[in-house]
């Protein structure tokens, strides 16, 4: 019987056809050992991956891109990475390779890959819907803090599941078969495993319906509805499979189409995250940013950016991205913005930017009626810029500012 090195020590390796044959005989099915299809489908599903993390990529690089900056691009990676940790893990849990030397060890792939970052990529999900809830519905920050703190609460409550299924025995979750190089998964680890799931997708589901009527600009209820539909689907797949079909790792038909469900779920969400900005920004850049703009100032801006330590919100245009002197700023009760009526409304956004940031000669009858007695806007003195230029002005070594 041949062998090969499987940590210290020398592991054993039953041939490929008498493994087969008895586990055909054992469970009564067909059973198929990993083959040249096993690696073509990694190696699709690897492709895949990479498309998806190219276009990251593009959008990190176009981060200043205002409609792909205001996708919470920093969760959205942090959902790309768990899935890729997820696929990773998928490939011995589900059988494309021998499970020998370094894929023998099942708690670690099965646990720490498969289950926990199946887990952090519906939890993170979670976090990113609730960054808007908690902006658009709460009425409060998303700070860094918030951020961080989600994060931490993420990972330790799917840290302490896995890691309690690490520490029990493993005739009660996954144990490893040398003599037949399968991994054993019991039946009650497996219904823990996906009541968890749908538990996990059940509260995505409940944040995106809050979300429906958030402003337009921000608005991701059509992308919600297609990401839970899409991941409904999965959760119905992944709990036939694995309660019905409980040996379909030995099923070469079974096991690739198992492999391939979860790649192109988990792509499909992170498309529908971030995909459509990233292709307008590439074939129709410059319109689809003014469009956008031009919803974002319909957005009633004093209603929606008056947290200003808001990773979602800080936008240049309207109130300016990292600027101190956000719209609540504002006399809003002389604006009249609480009462339905909004100064911009028959103005480009552009044209208000150009307003309000001195980049043009000061007009008081160009602007709007309810800012020309507004006493937060002063009239400059000498052509001097108004307030709203304050930040983009550079200090000089006499005190003075100079554009």
């Amino acid at each position: 019987m041949p062998f090969s090195n499987g940590g210290l020590a020398l592991q054993p390796r039953i041939d490929p056809d008498i493994r087969a044959t008895i586990l055909g005989i054992k469970f009564k099915i067909k059973v198929d050992n990993p083959d040249h299809d096993d690696i073509v489908t990694i190696a699709i599903c690897a492709s895949v991956f990479g498309l998806t993390g190219i276009m990251l990529t593009y959008a990190w690089c176009n981060y200043n891109y205002r409609p792909i900056r205001a996708k919470n691009l920093t969760w959205t990676t942090l959902i790309y990475l768990s899935t890729v940790l997820w696929f990773l893990g998928n490939i011995p849990a589900n059988g494309h390779v021998r499970l020998v030397g370094a894929w023998s060890h099942c708690k670690l792939w099965i646990i720490w890959f498969r289950v926990l970052f199946c887990f952090v990529f519906a939890s993170m999900t979670i976090v990113r819907f609730y960054a808007l809830e908690r902006v658009f519905n709460q009425k409060k920050p998303f700070t860094v803090w918030s951020s961080l703190i989600s994060g931490c609460v993420v990972v330790v409550l799917n840290v302490v599941y896995c890691l309690v299924n690490q520490l029990i025995s493993g005739s009660l979750t996954t144990e490893y078969f040398q003599e037949l190089e399968v991994c054993n998964v019991t039946q009650a680890f497996r219904i823990a495993a996906l009541t968890f799931q749908w538990v996990l997708w059940a509260g995505v589901g409940v944040l995106f319906f809050r979300l429906r009527n958030i402003q337009s600009s921000f608005n991701e209820f059509w992308e919600s509805m297609a990401i839970f539909a899409v991941i409904i689907a999965l959760l119905i797949e992944s709990s036939v499979t694995n309660l019905h079909y409980k040996y379909y790792i030995l099923q070469k038909s079974r096991r690739i189409e198992k492999t391939v469900m979860d790649m192109a779920a988990a792509n499909l969400v992170i498309w529908l995250f971030i995909g459509y900005p990233v292709f307008m920004s590439i074939f129709n850049r410059r319109d689809y940013e003014q469009r956008w703009l031009e919803r974002l100032a319909k957005d009633r801006p004093a209603n929606v950016y008056k947290n200003e330590n808001n990773s979602y919100t800080k936008m240049n245009e309207i109130g300016g991205y990292d600027n101190k002197h956000q719209m609540n700023s504002l006399d809003m009760s002389t604006l009249g913005l609480n009462n339905g009526h909004h100064p911009f409304a028959d103005q480009h956004p552009l044209n208000i930017e150009s307003a309000l940031n001195g980049h043009s000669a000061f007009d008081a009858n160009a602007l709007p009626e309810d800012f020309r007695h507004n006493l937060n806007i002063q009239t400059p003195v000498m052509n001097a810029p108004p307030m709203f230029a304050s930040n983009y002005l550079d200090s000089t070594h006499g005190g003075r500012h100079v554009l």
